[in-house]
C-alpha cells in the first residue's frame, strides 16, 4: 500500500497484442479513468504500433501511455529496434525495461537494462525497471539475492522519484495465475525498499515500487494492500478495460 506520499501507478503491459481496433477498447479505458483522477496514476504501454493512435486517444485524459523497450541508442544502423526518442516522439512518457520475457528471451543482462534505463532518461522517459526471480530460484531460496543482484545492476545511479518505477515481478506467477503470498509480496518489496534506500538514501522512500504477476480484479485489493505496494504491473488483464479499471479501481 502507498504510504500516502507515492501516487499509486497502475500501468498495462499489451505486450504483442493489438491491432488498430484495440483503439475502441482504449477509449473505455479512457473514460473509465475519471473516476480515478487524483487518486492514481494510469498508463498503458501498447505494441509500438499504437503508440501514436492512444497518445491521440488520451489526451486531456488521466492515462498516460508507455512503451515497452527502447535501445540505447538514439539513433543508428539497429533494423527492427526503436529509440528512446522515438517513444517519446510517438507519444510515451514512460517505457518498461528488463521485462523478464526480454530478459529470457532476448539474453537482456542486467548491463542492457541499465544502458536502456540511462536511454529513457536522455529522452526524458520514466523507466519502468523489472525485477523477479525465476521459479528454481525461488525453490532454492535466493529470492533475494537474486532480487539485489539485479537491482545493483540495473538501476543506474542518479535514480529519483521522477525518473524511476521498479516493477517486482516473479517470473513464475507471469501469465500463469499463480501469485506469491501477500505476505511473500510485502517481505520482498520491503527488501527492495531497503536495497534502494541503501543506495540511493532519502530519495529511495518516493520511489513507487509495483507488484506484477497474475493481477486481476479478483486479487487486487489484497496485493495493493501490501505494505510498500504502490500499485501494479498488470500483464493480460490490462487488454480488457473493464477487468483493467476493476484492478485500478481498488484505489477509488
Amino acid at each position: 500500500m502507498a504510504d500516502g506520499t507515492r501516487r499509486p501507478l497502475v500501468a498495462g503491459n499489451w505486450k504483442m497484442n493489438g491491432l488498430r481496433r484495440s483503439v475502441v477498447e482504449f477509449a473505455k479505458i479512457v473514460a473509465g479513468s475519471a473516476n480515478l483522477a487524483g487518486k492514481a496514476d494510469l498508463m498503458v504501454c501498447p505494441p509500438a504500433t499504437l503508440l501514436t493512435a492512444l497518445a491521440e486517444a488520451a489526451k486531456s485524459s488521466a492515462v498516460a501511455i508507455g512503451g515497452q523497450d527502447c535501445h540505447p541508442e538514439s539513433a543508428g544502423a539497429f533494423t527492427g529496434d526503436i529509440a528512446a526518442e522515438m517513444l517519446a516522439d510517438a507519444g510515451a512518457v514512460a517505457v518498461i525495461v528488463g521485462h523478464s520475457e526480454r530478459r529470457t528471451n532476448h539474453r537482456e543482462t542486467d548491463a542492457d537494462v541499465r544502458a536502456k534505463a540511462l536511454a529513457a532518461w536522455r529522452a526524458s522517459l520514466l523507466a519502468i525497471v523489472c525485477i523477479g526471480e525465476a521459479q528454481v530460484e525461488r525453490e532454492q531460496g535466493r529470492t533475494l539475492d537474486v532480487l539485489g543482484r539485479q537491482l545493483d545492476g540495473s538501476v543506474p545511479d542518479g535514480a529519483t522519484p521522477a525518473n524511476l518505477v521498479v516493477a517486482y515481478e516473479p517470473v513464475w506467477a507471469i501469465g500463469t495465475g499463480l501469485t506469491p503470498s501477500v505476505r511473500d509480496v510485502a517481505q520482498v518489496h520491503e527488501f527492495i525498499r531497503q536495497r534502494l534506500a541503501q543506495r540511493l538514501g532519502a530519495a529511495a522512500g518516493g520511489i513507487r515500487i509495483l507488484y506484477g504477476g497474475s493481477v486481476k480484479g479478483s486479487n487486487a485489493r489484497e496485493l495493493m494492500a501490501a505494505p510498500n505496494v504502490d500499485g501494479a504491473l498488470v500483464g493480460g488483464a490490462s487488454l480488457k478495460a473493464d477487468e483493467f479499471l476493476a484492478i485500478a479501481g481498488v484505489y477509488g
